[in-house]
C-alpha cells in the first residue's frame, strides 16, 4: 500500500506517511536499524548484524526507485536497501513492537543507541 502523503521532518528526525486519515511517524533510528539491505539483515535466516550507535543518525536524501520503493540515503554512509512500500507500511504497523526487540537486543548484546566518538590529541 502507497503512502498518500511522505514528509521528512528533519527537526524531529523521522518521516511521517500518510495513509488516508491514518499517519504514522518513523524515527531515522528505527529506519536505519531495520534497513532491509542485506548488510542489516544479512543473507539468511539468522545472520542479520545489530545495528549500533545509530540513535543520532540523520537522513540526507530519499530516492523513490520506480513505483515501488524508496531509497533512503543516511548519514552515517547506509545507502543500501530498498523499502518498498509493503515494508514501509509494515514498519508502521509494528514500530512500538520492532522498537521493544530492538532494544531488547541492545541490551543483551552490551550494546549502545549511542555513537562512540574517538577524539585522537596530536602529540
Amino acid at each position: 500500500m502507497k503512502p498518500d502523503t511522505i514528509k521528512v521532518r528533519k527537526n524531529s528526525r523521522c518521516i511521517t506517511l500518510v495513509y488516508g486519515s491514518d499517519e504514522y511517524s518513523l524515527s531515522f533510528e528505527l529506519l536505519r536499524v531495520y534497513s532491509p539491505s542485506a548488510e542489516v539483515r544479512g543473507h539468511g535466516t539468522g545472520n542479520g548484524v545489530l545495528q549500533t550507535g545509530k540513535k543520532d543518525v540523520g537522513l540526507l536524501r530519499i530516492e523513490p526507485a520506480g513505483n515501488y520503493a524508496l531509497k533512503l540515503v543516511f548519514d552515517d554512509g547506509h545507502d543500501s536497501g530498498l523499502y518498498d512500500w509493503d515494508y514501509l507500511r509494515h514498519l508502521c504497523l509494528n514500530q512500538d513492537g520492532l522498537w521493544a526487540d530492538y532494544l531488547q537486543q541492545l541490551q543483551q548484546a552490551g550494546a549502545s543507541r549511542e555513537s562512540i566518538l574517538i577524539n585522537i590529541r596530536k602529540v
